[in-house]
């Protein structure tokens, strides 16, 4: 995905109240907003030695109170970070649209993003065979139709006591531990469920879920797993003119 315009490099001032953080750039201090709604632990450092460069986009609406979006940070250790979570549902769906991204797709040639399952409840998007198949699953509550359904996690953080270990979530997260129980009870009718964590930055090894900052998601995350789900996840590559997910898999522990 290429950005409108090539991103700014600055200075991280501070962050606060998760969606705002003061920056210098060119002399100059203003107020952007952060898309995220993490902690962002292992990306922002509380008491950093020195300041931290960040890349930044500007709207260029003198309307608007905030003048642009925080979109990656370079940690203390030089990496940098993609932090908006507007992203990886962007680079993921384009990846889909080169067919095949992954190999387990192929068999798919129909995705309907954005996927209503319930009530209270949608997914990041599903895979079928074939439109016709999407339509009979939508319209026919007797249908026999598979489906293959993806959830898209965005993950920053690297474990502080084990580097190189990408884990989510970076915060408990009720809305992903609903996803994995919801995920699990289609797996039950036959449905495939698959999970993509789109890890923004490039010091990691390998995968797993953050029993530190919420055990009970690390709980249902390997029963699901026991149930059949998915886990994906993908490195994710950025510089002040794109970002992209690429096919390296970290392996999950």
């Amino acid at each position: 995905m290429k950005f409108k315009d090539k991103l700014l490099e600055g200075t991280l001032l501070s962050r606060y109240k998760r969606f705002f953080a003061d920056v210098e750039y060119n002399g100059e201090k203003f107020t952007i907003h952060v898309p995220n709604t993490g902690s962002l632990k292992s990306v922002i450092e509380k008491s950093p030695e020195k300041p931290q460069k960040i890349w930044f986009s500007l709207h260029g609406d003198e309307t608007k109170k905030l003048k642009g979006t925080l979109e990656a940070v370079q940690t203390p250790t030089g990496v940098w970070v993609g932090v908006n979570t507007a992203n990886p549902n962007r680079i993921v769906t384009e990846a889909i649209q080169k067919k095949p991204f992954l190999p387990h797709w192929k068999s798919y040639n129909y995705y309907k993003p954005e996927f209503k399952i319930s009530k209270e409840t949608r997914l990041d998007g599903a895979f079928f065979s074939t439109e016709e198949d999407y339509i009979d699953y939508k319209e026919n509550k007797k249908s026999k139709v598979k489906a293959h359904f993806i959830e898209i996690k965005n993950t920053t953080y690297v474990s502080e006591e084990k580097k190189a270990i990408a884990q989510f979530p970076d915060a408990v997260t009720e809305r992903g531990q609903k996803h994995l129980t919801e995920m699990m009870e289609l797996m039950k009718l036959g449905h495939q469920c698959e999970i993509i964590y789109t890890v923004q930055r490039s010091d990691t090894k390998t995968f797993s879920p953050c029993a530190q900052h919420d055990p009970k998601y690390a709980q249902l995350f390997y029963r699901a797993m026991d149930a059949g789900l998915k886990v994906t996840p993908l490195i994710v590559y950025m510089d002040r003119t794109q970002i992209y997910l690429t096919s390296e898999k970290l392996n999950v522990i």
